[in-house]
Protein backbone atom coordinates (compact mmCIF):
# COMPACT_ATOMS: atom_id res chain seq x y z
CA UNK A 1 0.00 0.00 0.00
CA UNK A 2 3.18 2.87 0.56
CA UNK A 3 3.78 1.86 -2.85
CA UNK A 4 0.65 2.86 -3.98
CA UNK A 5 0.69 5.93 -2.36
CA UNK A 6 3.79 6.72 -3.64
CA UNK A 7 2.10 6.40 -7.11
CA UNK A 8 3.24 2.61 -8.05
CA UNK A 9 0.50 1.24 -9.93
CA UNK A 10 1.80 -1.69 -10.82
CA UNK A 11 2.08 -2.54 -6.71
CA UNK A 12 -1.28 -0.94 -6.53
CA UNK A 13 -2.95 -3.12 -9.32
CA UNK A 14 -1.22 -6.57 -7.50
CA UNK A 15 -2.61 -5.41 -3.90
CA UNK A 16 -5.81 -4.99 -5.19
CA UNK A 17 -5.79 -8.74 -6.52
CA UNK A 18 -4.13 -10.06 -3.65
CA UNK A 19 -6.69 -8.58 -1.76
CA UNK A 20 -9.77 -9.45 -3.06
CA UNK A 21 -9.47 -12.94 -2.55
CA UNK A 22 -8.78 -12.33 1.33
CA UNK A 23 -12.12 -9.26 1.35
CA UNK A 24 -13.91 -11.84 -0.02
CA UNK A 25 -13.10 -14.97 2.76
CA UNK A 26 -13.82 -12.61 5.28
CA UNK A 27 -17.25 -11.37 4.03
CA UNK A 28 -18.47 -14.87 3.81
CA UNK A 29 -16.65 -15.57 7.69
CA UNK A 30 -18.74 -12.50 9.17
CA UNK A 31 -21.96 -12.62 7.06
CA UNK A 32 -22.75 -16.61 6.98
CA UNK A 33 -25.56 -17.55 4.83
CA UNK A 34 -25.15 -14.48 2.81
CA UNK A 35 -25.78 -14.77 -0.57
CA UNK A 36 -22.92 -14.80 -3.28
CA UNK A 37 -24.32 -11.23 -4.97
CA UNK A 38 -24.35 -10.04 -1.47
CA UNK A 39 -20.64 -11.22 -0.51
CA UNK A 40 -19.52 -9.76 -4.00
CA UNK A 41 -21.41 -6.35 -3.15
CA UNK A 42 -19.66 -6.52 -0.27
CA UNK A 43 -16.47 -6.93 -1.58
CA UNK A 44 -16.63 -4.40 -4.32
CA UNK A 45 -18.23 -1.60 -1.97
CA UNK A 46 -14.77 -2.21 0.46
CA UNK A 47 -12.27 -2.07 -2.85
CA UNK A 48 -13.75 1.10 -3.27
CA UNK A 49 -13.66 2.64 0.06
CA UNK A 50 -10.28 1.45 0.20
CA UNK A 51 -9.40 3.07 -2.44
CA UNK A 52 -11.24 6.11 -1.72
CA UNK A 53 -9.01 6.38 1.77
CA UNK A 54 -6.11 4.98 0.07
CA UNK A 55 -4.75 8.59 1.62
CA UNK A 56 -5.57 7.95 5.22
CA UNK A 57 -3.47 4.74 5.34
CA UNK A 58 -0.49 4.96 7.74
CA UNK A 59 2.44 2.85 6.04
CA UNK A 60 3.81 2.81 9.75
CA UNK A 61 0.98 0.61 11.16
CA UNK A 62 -0.14 -2.84 9.82
CA UNK A 63 -2.41 -3.02 6.75
CA UNK A 64 -4.72 -5.48 7.58
CA UNK A 65 -6.60 -4.36 10.39
CA UNK A 66 -7.31 -1.06 8.60
CA UNK A 67 -8.71 -2.70 5.51
CA UNK A 68 -10.44 -4.81 7.94
CA UNK A 69 -12.07 -2.30 9.69
CA UNK A 70 -13.35 -0.97 6.29
CA UNK A 71 -14.50 -3.87 5.69
CA UNK A 72 -16.43 -4.70 8.96
CA UNK A 73 -18.27 -1.08 7.94
CA UNK A 74 -19.09 -1.78 4.97
CA UNK A 75 -20.44 -5.31 5.43
CA UNK A 76 -22.68 -3.14 8.37
CA UNK A 77 -24.03 -1.13 5.78
CA UNK A 78 -25.12 -3.28 3.35
CA UNK A 79 -26.58 -5.68 6.21
CA UNK A 80 -28.30 -2.31 7.49
CA UNK A 81 -29.42 -1.27 3.75
CA UNK A 82 -30.65 -4.85 3.08
CA UNK A 83 -32.70 -5.17 5.87
CA UNK A 84 -34.48 -1.48 5.10
CA UNK A 85 -35.30 -2.42 1.62
CA UNK A 86 -36.50 -5.99 2.84
CA UNK A 87 -39.04 -3.76 5.00
CA UNK A 88 -40.43 -1.92 2.09
CA UNK A 89 -39.77 -3.99 -0.90
CA UNK A 90 -41.48 -7.75 -2.00
CA UNK A 91 -39.03 -10.13 -4.09
CA UNK A 92 -39.62 -10.01 -7.67
CA UNK A 93 -41.13 -12.77 -9.55
CA UNK A 94 -39.77 -13.28 -12.92
CA UNK A 95 -42.26 -15.76 -13.74
CA UNK A 96 -44.91 -13.94 -14.06
CA UNK A 97 -45.80 -13.00 -17.86
CA UNK A 98 -45.75 -9.15 -18.76
CA UNK A 99 -49.53 -8.02 -18.85
CA UNK A 100 -50.98 -7.60 -22.48
CA UNK A 101 -51.75 -4.47 -23.93
CA UNK A 102 -55.60 -4.23 -23.93
CA UNK A 103 -57.37 -1.86 -26.55
CA UNK A 104 -57.93 0.84 -24.05
CA UNK A 105 -54.16 0.94 -23.59
CA UNK A 106 -53.59 1.28 -27.21
CA UNK A 107 -56.03 3.75 -27.66
CA UNK A 108 -54.28 5.80 -24.96
CA UNK A 109 -50.72 5.68 -26.96
CA UNK A 110 -51.53 8.43 -29.85
CA UNK A 111 -53.33 10.61 -26.90
CA UNK A 112 -50.26 10.27 -25.18
CA UNK A 113 -48.11 11.03 -27.87
CA UNK A 114 -50.15 14.73 -28.96
CA UNK A 115 -49.71 15.39 -24.92
CA UNK A 116 -46.16 14.93 -25.74
CA UNK A 117 -45.56 16.51 -28.82
CA UNK A 118 -47.37 19.80 -26.93
CA UNK A 119 -44.57 20.10 -24.37
CA UNK A 120 -42.00 22.82 -24.65
CA UNK A 121 -38.95 21.18 -26.61
CA UNK A 122 -36.55 21.08 -23.35
CA UNK A 123 -39.73 19.12 -21.56
CA UNK A 124 -40.31 16.92 -24.27
CA UNK A 125 -36.31 16.11 -24.73
CA UNK A 126 -36.27 15.04 -20.61
CA UNK A 127 -39.61 12.81 -21.40
CA UNK A 128 -38.17 10.99 -24.74
CA UNK A 129 -34.73 10.23 -22.88
CA UNK A 130 -35.66 9.67 -19.07
CA UNK A 131 -38.95 7.94 -19.94
CA UNK A 132 -39.71 6.42 -23.58
CA UNK A 133 -35.43 5.81 -24.16
CA UNK A 134 -35.09 4.92 -20.66
CA UNK A 135 -31.68 6.42 -20.30
CA UNK A 136 -29.87 7.21 -16.70
CA UNK A 137 -29.76 10.95 -16.03
CA UNK A 138 -26.26 10.74 -16.84
CA UNK A 139 -26.56 9.24 -19.83
CA UNK A 140 -29.64 11.53 -21.07
CA UNK A 141 -27.59 14.75 -19.41
CA UNK A 142 -24.70 13.85 -21.18
CA UNK A 143 -27.17 13.56 -24.82
CA UNK A 144 -28.78 16.59 -24.35
CA UNK A 145 -25.93 18.81 -23.10
CA UNK A 146 -28.63 19.76 -19.80
CA UNK A 147 -26.98 19.15 -16.40
CA UNK A 148 -28.58 16.49 -14.73
CA UNK A 149 -30.46 18.82 -12.26
CA UNK A 150 -31.59 20.72 -15.58
CA UNK A 151 -33.08 17.48 -16.51
CA UNK A 152 -34.73 16.66 -13.46
CA UNK A 153 -36.59 20.08 -13.43
CA UNK A 154 -37.99 19.64 -17.02
CA UNK A 155 -38.86 16.03 -16.42
CA UNK A 156 -40.80 17.30 -13.41
CA UNK A 157 -42.63 20.06 -15.35
CA UNK A 158 -43.52 18.03 -18.12
CA UNK A 159 -45.48 15.57 -15.54
CA UNK A 160 -46.94 18.10 -14.51
CA UNK A 161 -47.95 19.78 -18.24
CA UNK A 162 -48.56 15.91 -19.12
CA UNK A 163 -51.32 15.63 -15.88
CA UNK A 164 -53.17 18.74 -17.05
CA UNK A 165 -53.46 18.12 -21.03
CA UNK A 166 -54.50 14.08 -20.14
CA UNK A 167 -57.05 15.73 -17.77
CA UNK A 168 -58.29 18.42 -20.25
CA UNK A 169 -58.21 15.14 -23.04
CA UNK A 170 -60.94 13.23 -20.51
Amino acid sequence: MQAAQDGDRRAYGELLRALTPILRALARRHWAGARPQDIEDVVQETLLAIHQARHTFDPGRPFMPWAGTILRHRLSDVRRAGQRRGRREAPIVDDLPAPEPTAEHAADVPLLSRAISRLPAGQRQAVELLKLKEMSLQEAAEQSGQSVGALKVAMHRALLRLRQLLGEAE
